[in-house]
């Protein structure tokens, strides 16, 4: 393995689609992933995961089937394992995302969005 820094803007500059996560590390059974959010996503949650998310770029809303978390560059919230969530991004938005290794981006909802074995960067 090779003594390198992992350099996100070079990273996430080779991110050309809106909600199809990367993953660009890899840590005791976690992954690191980065992505850039664009719209409105779908409604789902992770049965056996907390997700956090870190918006390194732009503005992120998690709406929650109780109210909004409003995330500005630098700033993180942990949604719980279990619980519905909604991301939405008005305009783009660049995030890292740290899940256990082969969450679903969807979650338990599925579709077209679905990214079953995400690449790594």
């Amino acid at each position: 393995m090779p003594h390198t820094p992992v350099n996100l803007a070079d990273k996430l500059s080779r991110i050309t689609e809106h909600w199809s996560p990367r993953i660009v590390g890899a840590l005791n059974g976690q992954e690191i992933k980065l992505a850039k959010l664009q719209g409105t996503f779908v409604w789902h949650s992770h049965p056996d995961a907390d997700e956090l998310f870190l918006v390194i770029r732009g503005r992120l809303d998690l709406h929650l089937r109780d109210g909004v978390v409003s995330l500005s560059e630098g700033e993180f919230y942990i949604v719980p394992r279990g619980v519905e969530h909604l991301p939405v991004a008005d305009e783009e938005c660049e995030v890292l995302l740290l899940e256990p290794a082969g969450t679903v981006n969807t979650g338990d909802a599925g579709g077209e969005r679905t990214v079953e074995d995400p690449a790594w960067l």
